[in-house]
């Protein structure tokens, strides 16, 4: 195998895996339409109400599939799968095959196909695919996002926004208890500030509407690993600004404790008011940038400190999707 270019100069030797991610998320999408709302079981998935349908493993199965033809060894993460091991060159795919499960057992045709391929944990592909509309949005590191209508870039002179306040998303990860009390405050102080705080069950679905354009702002509380890459590149190719809840850069990878996945994002205009509300909130400065100089190697695939969940599924584990 030839080298892997540095995933921090420029996004040339990626447009076989970029070609790869968005004909599998797209195959997958089909499959799912083609099933949705009636052709499919569910099942609990944990303790805590979420669910897992044989739609998610089939897309699954067909996503891994195509990956690992093309790039037979390159590390998978999958959501419902785990970790399929690679040679150790720093390569990491992030399979999301049903972003919005949730959503699909109760009818809501609001779920996504999500792909990433981190090199290290730098996202460098990021792929996102609406099988109800046929639509998909992608980026290269350095090479911008690009949806159906052509590249994606936030308005030079912004938007103005609602004397009501922002529009604004909100995720949490899987692991975040109802009534976490830093979740629970920051929350409600984005509900009072904003014109509506949407609660999708499906944070790719967020991220695509970011980088769109369709909201103000994303603010995520120890979010889910195994969806993050693939937004945060779409989003920050799109133009919006990603930070640390204590205003620190966020790198969107999927290594470290969850601790590390709090963020904010929101378009450069915004990002000094978006910050004003979600700066005292942060848990920190320690454990929220830890994720970004966490090892990515065997040492470490352990549990993080208590409260928190490990960063990488084990063989034959399952991580948790989103609560909200």
């Amino acid at each position: 195998m030839s080298p892997n270019p540095d995933p921090r100069s420029s996004p040339v030797g990626y447009d076989a895996e970029h070609r790869t991610a968005v004909g599998a998320a797209e195959e997958a999408g089909a499959l799912l339409r083609s099933r949705f709302p009636d052709g499919f079981a569910a099942r609990p998935k944990g303790q805590l109400g979420d669910v897992v349908t044989d739609l998610d493993v089939a897309a699954e199965r067909l996503v891994v599939g195509r990956i690992r033809d093309r790039f037979p060894h390159d590390r998978i993460l999958a959501e419902e799968s785990g970790e399929l091991v690679g040679d150790g060159g720093g390569r990491t795919w992030l399979v999301d095959p049903l972003d919005g499960s949730n959503n699909v057992v109760i009818g809501l045709a609001v779920y996504v196909v999500g792909i990433a391929l981190c090199v290290d944990d730098t996202p460098v592909v990021g792929v996102v695919h609406d099988p109800m509309t046929g639509r998909t949005w992608s980026a290269l590191r350095g090479g911008g996002a690009h949806g159906p209508g052509g590249r994606l870039a936030a308005p030079a002179d912004g938007r103005p926004v609602s004397a009501a306040g922002p529009l604004l998303a909100w995720t949490q990860g899987h692991a975040v208890s109802r009534d976490d009390p830093l979740a629970c405050s920051l929350r409600h102080t984005l509900e009072l500030r904003s014109r509506r705080l949407l609660q999708l069950w499906a944070p790719l679905v967020a991220w695509s509407m970011l980088a769109r354009g369709d909201i103000d702002g994303f603010v995520g509380y120890r979010a889910e690993a195994i969806d993050l890459p693939a937004g945060a590149l779409l989003a920050r190719e799109a133009g919006i600004a990603l930070r640390h809840l204590d205003g620190a850069e966020f790198g969107g990878g999927f290594g470290g404790p969850d601790t590390g996945r709090s963020f904010v994002a929101g378009r450069p205009e915004l990002l000094p008011h978006l910050l004003d509300l979600v700066s005292p909130f942060s848990p920190g400065t320690e454990d929220t940038h830890r994720a970004e100089t966490a090892p990515t190697g065997p040492t470490a695939r352990r549990s993080s400190a208590a409260g928190t969940s490990p960063w990488v599924p084990t063989s034959g584990h399952r991580p948790g999707r989103p609560s909200a």
